[in-house]
């Protein structure tokens, strides 16, 4: 079973209660919240009602909230991208 993993993008500030609405019934409150919504006609059309404010992805199976955070979180430690030349102390 596939799932469209649905992203809120845009904030939904100043839209008609009806799009709202539709936004609520995906079950999306804040900006960058995911949701995974079983493949449906009837979950397709919501998304095609809010497609300007929510990105949209197929997926093989819903994530757990935790794995949802390791996918944001970065990885430990740090990188030098390019060392910066150290200019000599003028006495």
């Amino acid at each position: 079973m596939s799932f469209f993993r649905i992203t809120l993008h845009r904030s939904a500030i100043g839209l008609p209660q009806r799009t709202r609405g539709v936004l609520a019934a995906l079950g999306l409150r804040k900006r960058t919240q995911t949701v995974f919504q079983p493949v449906s006609a009837q979950a397709a059309g919501m998304i095609m009602k809010v497609k300007e404010l929510v990105k949209v992805e197929e997926v093989d199976r819903a994530l757990s909230p935790k794995e949802l955070r390791d996918e944001r979180r970065p990885e430990p430690g740090f990188w030098i991208e390019k060392a910066v030349p150290r200019l000599s102390k003028i006495d």
